[in-house]
């Protein structure tokens, strides 16, 4: 399977592949798992990434939702609609399907676990 690495680093971690690699600005991630499903249209990337402080993920969608844990740092997560959430070590957030949306980690390196339920065929991101 091949997918375009989009605008969304975190992001970049489903499409790129393979554990512990660098991915755009300096981000480290791991794919966790990916699994068909949860329908024939769908399919499922559970992804670990860490950013250091002050990284800017660019504003961007997806063609699915996105369910994301704050596992150590934080920052503020921008979604269009939305008022802007500070997000620390435990705090979730769940963006819905093709929803703009944008974070910037805080003074400290943030680690996240992010849950992706993708339409099939698309990119995993796309800038907004």
């Amino acid at each position: 399977m091949h997918r375009s690495i989009g605008f969304c680093p975190f992001c970049a971690a489903a499409e790129s592949g393979g554990a512990g690699r660098p991915a755009p600005g300096g981000l480290r991630y791991d794919i966790l798992a990916r699994i068909d499903g949860p329908t024939a249209d769908y399919e499922t990337f559970i992804v670990a990434a860490e950013a250091g402080p002050d990284f800017d993920v660019p504003r961007h969608i997806h063609p699915g939702i996105e369910s994301a844990y704050i596992v150590a740092g934080g920052g503020v997560l921008l979604v269009d609609g939305e008022a802007p959430r500070e997000l620390t070590a435990g705090d979730v957030a769940q963006i819905a399907a093709r929803r703009p949306h944008s974070f910037r980690t805080g003074a400290a390196a943030t680690r996240i676990v992010s849950t992706y339920i993708l339409e099939k065929g698309q990119p995993i991101s796309i800038p907004a």
